[in-house]
């Protein structure tokens, strides 16, 4: 489908209402460590400019600024701004929030050193132009450093979950594509050359599969926005469903859950 046809704005004015849905930073906060990897593999030094892109509460703002960097965090959810703000007083760091769309950045070419998103720019429903705009605000020779899940991955599979109950907006590609070698190759092209491509795995740590379904109604905006569309019936039924994600990841032995998911860390230089 043509990108003529898709109306980006109003996918994006029904993303936003779902993060600005549920609590979204009681899950993300568990993602801390994701961010501290990703500040550590681009080599982030004191006093350079760093952006996170759509940072949601700060994971990777915070993760730069613990490290005496210049950090900026921009997304188009106030309230995960304000959360990040919030954190950003309660630890005594120094970071600028903005309001702005990871599609069009409100920032000027070629401003920041290295350019940092996990598990953020991934949802941007046109991946090309968030690419775009990730490439104009680094300087040449500066770094873009990304995590994003991998659609095999324990969160792909999440994904794949919610979306028999909500089907993606037709044409919009999955976000999980970011969390592979070709697409990142076929988005950035020749502008940014990949030092580092790595895969990890962050492991989720809940009381039990239930509880990581529960967690995720509660308080993931998107899937706490779905839950309430849900009678009694439909929505015990999608929170089995929810539970068994996590099993199939799951290498407790204990009863608890202890869920590795993967995602693609990269590192590359802005030519």
């Amino acid at each position: 489908m043509s990108s003529t046809t898709i109306d980006y704005e109003a996918i994006k004015k029904n993303q936003r209402a779902g993060w600005e849905t549920g609590d979204y930073p009681r899950v993300g906060n568990t993602l801390q460590l994701i961010a501290e990897l990703l500040a550590e593999a681009a080599d982030v030094h004191a006093g350079e400019r760093v952006l996170d892109v759509a940072c949601g509460q700060g994971n990777a703002a915070l993760a730069a600024a613990r490290r005496f960097a210049e950090a900026t965090g921009v997304d188009y959810a106030v309230n995960l701004l304000d959360q990040g703000r919030e954190r950003a007083v309660a630890e005594h760091l120094p970071v600028t929030f903005v309001e702005g769309d990871a599609e069009d950045l409100p920032l000027p070419d070629a401003s920041y050193d290295v350019v940092l998103s996990t598990v953020g720019v991934m949802f941007a429903p046109n991946h090309q132009q968030a690419a775009d705009e990730l490439v104009r605000v680094t300087k040449p020779g500066g770094r873009i450093a990304l995590s994003s899940w991998t659609p095999a991955g324990m969160i792909g599979q999440l994904f794949k979950a919610v979306s028999k109950w909500a089907p993606p907006p037709a044409g919009v590609r999955s976000p999980t594509l970011w969390g592979t070698e070709q697409h990142l190759h076929e988005l950035f092209g020749d502008r940014v050359e990949f030092t580092a491509i790595t895969k990890r795995e962050h492991v989720f740590r809940y009381h039990s599969p239930e509880h990581f379904a529960q967690w995720f109604i509660d308080n993931y905006g998107p899937i706490t926005r779905l839950a309430g569309t849900l009678d009694d019936a439909d929505r015990y039924r999608f929170a089995a469903e929810l539970a068994d994600v996590p099993r199939a990841f799951d290498y407790a032995t204990d009863g608890t859950v202890a869920a590795r998911a993967e995602y693609l860390e990269v590192v590359g230089i802005r030519r």
